[in-house]
């Protein structure tokens, strides 16, 4: 589940009480210079530097905890997959979604976030993602859906997304198919760049210019994200930025998510009433893939693979 990026809002500052003393300033504006000095000093180094200190390290261990909830997440899209056919509602997806993570010992990291009533968003055709599931939305023959799902199993968070085409490949459009096949792409593409030792620029960059050159725009506005203990950590990684050789230094325990959003025609998107639908703002449809991945040496480990099978997603 991509995390959207947030609006800056201007910082709270309590009124002063109206019966106050007036307070005498002994604040120079030699002093008032060199505090704007260093901040503008500690800013350069934070830029030079980066955010790398932000990024958690997961020990060994811990990887152990991201392959039992990222093979859970898995076998959640692989259990719902037979279910997506013509006239089945996106309410009743949800529901099949939700019943299989119960029975499995873990819940729903949606269910509940943010009011998030949920355990699954189900994202058709022109919605970009966070779609929310309804009895009112049936699914057509050609159409594309995105099944997103994150599993909490012992604490840990397993991240996953799948694009499917309803009724088979015959059934829809050849752009529809094109652009899912091309997401799908993408999303391996980027991984292979994934590495302890890499940029994270040797991630995005394939992914972007794969996309770019399909014709598709790639989503900036939903990012992807750390992952571990928590649903959402830094790095925030946008998937139409970034070039190779560059960005964050990628060592191992680092967890995140790698999550392409590709439109058909504009990037341009816009938010439902419902306060979580993100649909085109065009019209033309948007698809995505999705895997959470833990750094190591030589490469990277996908987490939300289903075990002893050799489908990439």
């Amino acid at each position: 589940m991509g995390k959207k990026r947030a609006n800056r809002k201007e910082a709270y500052r309590p009124a002063a009480a109206e019966d106050a003393p007036a307070m005498k300033s002994t604040v120079t504006s030699h002093t008032v210079g060199i505090v704007a000095i260093v901040g503008y000093v500690m800013l350069a180094v934070l830029v030079q530097v980066g955010t790398h200190h932000l990024v958690p390290i997961h020990a060994a261990g811990d990887y152990d905890g991201m392959r039992a909830t990222g093979a859970l997440a898995a076998r959640t899209l692989a259990h719902v997959e037979p279910h997506i056919q013509p006239g089945v509602t996106t309410a009743a997806l949800d529901a099949i979604v939700r019943d299989f993570i119960a029975d499995n010992g873990a819940t729903a990291a949606t269910l509940g976030y943010r009011g998030y009533k949920h355990s699954s968003c189900i994202s058709v055709n022109e919605v970009v993602c966070h779609g929310v599931p309804s009895t009112e939305v049936t699914l057509n023959a050609g159409d594309i859906v995105n099944v997103d799902v994150t599993t909490v199993l012992d604490g840990w968070y397993g991240d996953t997304s799948k694009t499917f085409v309803v009724g088979g490949e015959d059934a829809a459009s050849d752009e529809a198919n094109r652009l899912v096949r091309v997401t799908r792409e993408a999303l391996k593409l980027g991984l292979e760049g994934c590495k302890a030792g890499a940029r994270l620029g040797d991630v995005t960059e394939p992914i972007h210019e794969h996309l770019t050159r399909a014709g598709y725009g790639v989503v900036n506005q939903f990012s992807a994200h750390g992952i571990g203990r928590t649903f959402h950590a830094a790095p925030f990684i946008q998937h139409g930025k970034g070039r190779k050789g560059r960005g964050l230094l990628l060592k191992p325990g680092m967890f995140f998510t790698v999550e392409p959003m590709a439109n058909q025609g504009s990037t341009a998107t816009k938010t439902l009433r419902d306060g979580w639908t993100a649909v085109t703002k065009d019209g033309k449809l948007s698809a995505q893939f999705e895997h959470t991945v833990g750094v190591v040496e030589g490469g990277c480990e996908v987490f939300t693979r289903v075990p002893g099978t050799d489908a990439f997603i």
